[in-house]
């Protein structure tokens, strides 16, 4: 499972979360030595609030002997062995934001979802109409702009205009809260995709981790599991095809930025997605990050700020560069899940993320809520 890690572990300052028969505790990795934040902080959000996380670590942390390999291998639901340290999510009481419709190919793929009504048989040919009548030169407009204004005026014209184009190329983003608080599973947890659905995929992400203050301080990586024709029949239905059971994963752990990581190194990396299922089903694709149509700080000052206030700090999904479309079963009926996919998200510098798909009433139902975690620092008698 260290094939999961950084690649430059040792190099970097991170935040992760683990559950011990105790309960859960915060840790940080920095110079290849591990640190217990709890004491201090009793919880992540509020040590990525504190006014210098990376001082913090060395300045407030607790020496600790910590074998991340082990528990990254009993996070596995397949493995685990719940007297031993398992990695969590390696977020807690910040809000999990997301945004939408930031890249032109999972921008033209809403398109398509909204001309389908969610029907997956008709996809290959509306994609080849979006494409014929949009085609690829979204990819240099400024959302907002005189240029983008123009396109928009062109396709109103010719009736092509979408709700899905309003936020990818209009002035304002797509900003909707995608899971309750505590609710994110980590890796090697099972992922749910709700049984009504016969169109889901998952939604490789990047995600920034921003204090109440609005500063970016460290990303990670997350999957935005989506139900692709349950949102595709109605926008209104965003919640039920984005906040369900297990549906979303973010980690392995938070790559804090310092002098080794900051955010330009995450405009520039690649995100890679593989997907294998049992019966033999296999997919690769990959997309940069830096290729998003608004910068993350842009997406982050929609978030946060004068109108909107985090008091626990925010975590946000950036976005994913592309949607899976390659054809599993009859062709030109694209990529949907089945139960039993792994999927896997990785990036060499923040990592790998895994996890296998399951019904939402198959996976584990979320139990461990915010009282649960206050009740349990109050018992260990960490700040809460």
């Amino acid at each position: 499972m260290t094939q999961a890690l950084p690649h430059d572990l040792a190099a970097g300052s991170f935040a992760l979360r683990l559950m011990t028969p105790e309960g859960p505790v915060v840790h940080a990795l920095q110079g290849g030595e591990a640190f217990d934040m709890t004491p201090a902080f009793g919880t992540a959000s509020a040590w990525m609030n504190s006014e210098d996380p990376v001082a913090a670590i060395r300045a407030r942390g607790v020496p600790v002997a910590l074998d991340l390999p082990a528990a990254l291998a009993n996070a596995h639901h397949a493995a685990r062995d719940p007297a031993k340290p398992w990695l969590l999510a390696p977020v807690d009481l910040q809000v999990i934001k997301a945004a939408g419709v930031t890249y032109v190919r999972s921008m033209l793929e809403r398109v398509i979802e909204e001309r389908c009504r969610g029907d997956a048989s008709q996809a290959e040919t509306i994609r080849a109409e979006v494409r014929r009548i949009i085609g690829d030169d979204l990819a240099n407009l400024v959302p907002g702009s005189p240029e983008a204004m123009a396109v928009k005026a062109a396709l109103v014209a010719k009736g092509w205009w979408s709700q899905y184009l309003e936020v990818g190329i209009g002035a304002d983003a797509e900003i909707f809260t995608k899971a309750p608080v505590l609710s994110a599973v980590g890796p090697g947890a099972k992922v749910g995709v709700h049984p009504v659905s016969q169109w889901s995929n998952p939604e490789p992400e990047a995600v920034m981790v921003v204090n109440a203050q609005g500063r970016i301080v460290g990303a990670a990586l997350g999957n935005d599991v989506n139900l692709r024709d349950v949102e595709g029949r109605s926008a209104l239905l965003l919640g039920r095809a984005k906040d369900n059971n297990a549906a979303c994963s973010i980690g392995p752990l938070v790559r804090l930025f310092d002098e080794s990581f900051t955010l330009e190194d995450v405009r520039q990396a690649e995100l890679t997605l593989t997907i294998t299922g049992r019966d033999g089903f296999a997919l690769q694709d990959s997309g940069r990050i830096g290729d998003i149509s608004r910068d993350p700080t842009d997406l982050v000052g929609q978030m946060i700020g004068a109108h909107h206030q985090y008091p626990d700090g925010a975590v946000l999904f950036l976005g994913t560069p592309f949607s899976p479309s390659k054809d599993r079963g009859a062709p030109g009926m694209g990529f949907t899940h089945h139960p039993g996919d792994v999927v896997r998200i990785a990036t060499p510098r923040l990592g790998a993320l895994e996890n296998e798909v399951d019904r939402t009433d198959s996976c584990p139902p979320w139990a461990f809520g915010i009282g649960a975690l206050m009740a349990s620092l109050a018992r260990r008698g960490h700040p809460a």
